[in-house]
């Protein structure tokens, strides 16, 4: 099903007009591909315009919440690389703990974040006013949405800022995460029965329905505790609080939602890990709620995800290539010792002629059986998935810019060296060795260095800059690992430990192994949880929360020094306070 929405909701709002309504005007309709059911336009577009903010760079891009929520980790950064990746030391004062009230990456997610609370709100006053016949319905995703952009915004800033929307003139007021956190939990718990049921009413993976509602509420209960009481210096949050509605505790809560998915029978474990960041993965089996991206959007999706990890010699097809850009820690890495043969380390990638592509400088050539659509016929060549260390394999580029091929037409693989850095091979090392441990600087001769993450597929489709790859917010897997957690937490540890091994039995290897399946673990203690998380959610805007949680976050680690407890949250931008007097500084930046 297709909608029309009105791009002038899209674009209207600046920190000058914070959280101010506009009226649609009159402008030429575009269609967005299956966001919203149905043929009305009003409220669905004020309803998709709210939805579109989640995927226009939000939450997609390597700049905005990605940065703030996975290069503060031991999971990624992004260093400078030679000549590349400078940019001010915007990218490394995420992982270096650096950032100030006016770091761009810190004001880009603020902006971005709280425009999606704009748009949510002109969707919630659009569809009370409206007599649609599904009216409850849209007015409940509408409200929930809206409350996921306040409580990421509480997450990462502990403020938030908010209007009535049903209440003209009505002031603007600053929402706090100690307080909010409880009134957001009370409202999503209320719009439960008004939301539909997955895959009723047209509602699929890139709709709120009550499915994604309850891992929503599941998230805040497992975290409710950190923003309570964000600053407690020896990280001892109360996790076994009394619930909100007082009827149990927080982490009953998070099992209750949890089992509901899990035992709902509406999503099931993917055998093949990695299925959940293909390129095709809109149908993939654990998607609860998703950011659904395609190339013929209007804003053409995002392939930050998949190709920023890879280097710019690394090429899915003549036409695409990586961009040298992230990595992962030698502490992450080490957390695999003794578990690399998981399947959601790494996977092997199989022709239909079956040749496997090792990635080892055994396979000399694959069939170019597979072309990026929409291409000249571009060659399209699969990388292996997963942590990708160690010399690197694959096709080079000939003198007419296509891909070096055999005299029987198949794509020739080579031993890579660093495009910007000809004389380097590009051996992935586990160890970074900054010059200085707490600059994340390399020389151009070293820009080789650090264990890159291929876990979402690098779509060669429309350049570097697109992507049909969905990216889940909520799946099955992070379901079973946020139960664990709250077993864990109140002392049931054999039933975290049978969460923990039904995600690892689940998983199984590519059918160069047989298609062996995962082995389960015999016990579970903190740190073994701690890194079981890891395994199942990295680079899934999952592990800073998780850090903070278990005390981790801050410790220093490779690129990163010991740091205060302030840093949990994020300052204000100094652009924000500026223009808005009801906002104050965090503690801890306000010097």
């Amino acid at each position: 099903m297709k909608f029309k929405y009105n791009r002038s909701l899209l674009y209207a709002l600046t920190t000058t007009v914070l959280l101010m309504f506009t009226q649609c005007t009159d402008l030429e309709e575009e269609v967005l591909d299956e966001v919203l059911g149905g043929e009305s336009a009003n409220i669905e577009s004020t309803l998709a315009a709210a939805y579109d903010r989640l995927g226009d760079g939000t939450f997609v891009n390597n700049t905005d919440v990605l940065a703030l929520q996975e290069y503060t980790t031991d999971v990624a950064l992004l260093p400078t690389r030679g000549s590349d990746w400078g940019d001010g030391g915007k990218h490394r004062e995420m992982h270096e703990f650096t950032w100030t009230p006016s770091s761009s990456n810190v004001a880009s997610s603020w902006d971005k974040l709280t425009n999606g609370i704009t748009r949510s709100l002109t969707a919630v006053k659009t569809i009370s006013e409206s007599d649609d016949a599904q009216r409850d319905m849209y007015l409940a995703e509408a409200k929930v949405l809206l409350d996921f952009y306040i409580y990421t915004t509480l997450d990462l800033y502990a403020q938030a800022p908010y209007r009535d929307p049903l209440v003209e003139d009505a002031p603007l007021e600053i929402r706090t995460a100690p307080e909010a956190i409880d009134e957001l939990i009370e409202e999503v718990e209320s719009l439960l029965p008004d939301l539909s049921a997955f895959g009723q009413n047209s509602t699929h993976t890139g709709r709120f329905t009550r499915e994604a509602a309850y891992a929503f509420l599941a998230e805040m209960y497992l975290n409710r505790a950190v923003l309570k009481d964000r600053y407690n210096a020896a990280s001892a949050f109360d996790f076994t609080e009394t619930s909100v509605d007082g009827a149990s505790t927080d982490m009953d809560k998070v099992i209750e939602y949890t089992s509901k998915i899990i035992d709902g029978g509406a999503f099931q474990l993917e055998s093949n890990y990695f299925h959940n960041f293909d390129i095709d993965n809109s149908g993939a089996s654990e998607h609860i709620f998703a950011i659904v991206q395609k190339v013929d959007y209007i804003r053409n999706g995002d392939n930050d995800l998949g190709y920023v990890h890879q280097a710019r010699n690394q090429r899915p097809s003549p036409n695409t290539r990586g961009t040298n850009a992230s990595c992962t820690t030698p502490e992450f890495f080490a957390t695999w010792d003794n578990n690399r043969e998981d399947p959601r380390f790494s996977r092997k990638y199989q022709y239909s002629d079956g040749t496997w592509f090792m990635n080892d400088g055994t396979t000399g050539s694959v069939p170019a059986e597979d072309f990026v659509p929409n291409s000249d016929n571009d060659v399209w060549f699969h990388f292996n998935r997963g942590l990708l260390h160690g010399q690197q394999y694959g096709p080079k580029l000939g003198e007419d810019g296509d891909f070096i091929m055999t005299a029987d037409g198949r794509i020739e693989v080579f031993q890579l060296y660093m495009e910007k850095s000809a004389e380097t091979p590009m051996d992935f090392t586990p160890e970074l060795d900054f010059d200085n441990p707490y600059e994340t600087i390399f020389a151009q001769n070293e820009i080789n260095r650090g264990v890159r993450i291929f876990k979402f597929e690098h779509d060669p489709e429309n350049g570097n800059g697109s992507s049909n790859v969905d990216i889940p917010i909520y799946r099955l897997g992070g379901i079973y690992t946020m139960r664990a957690e709250a077993y864990f937490r109140k002392g049931e540890t054999t039933s975290a430990l049978n969460d923990i091994n039904a995600l690892r039995i689940s998983r199984t290897r590519e059918e160069l192994y047989g298609s062996v399946a995962g082995t389960p673990i015999n016990s579970l203690d903190e740190t073994t949880l701690y890194n079981e998380i890891g395994f199942e959610l990295y680079w899934e805007l999952k592990d800073r929360p998780k850090a903070i949680r278990f005390g981790r976050y801050d410790e220093a680690y490779t690129g990163k020094a010991a740091t205060d407890p302030f840093r949990r949250v994020f300052p204000i931008p100094q652009s924000a306070i500026d223009v808005t007097e009801e906002l104050t500084q965090n503690y801890g930046y306000d010097q």
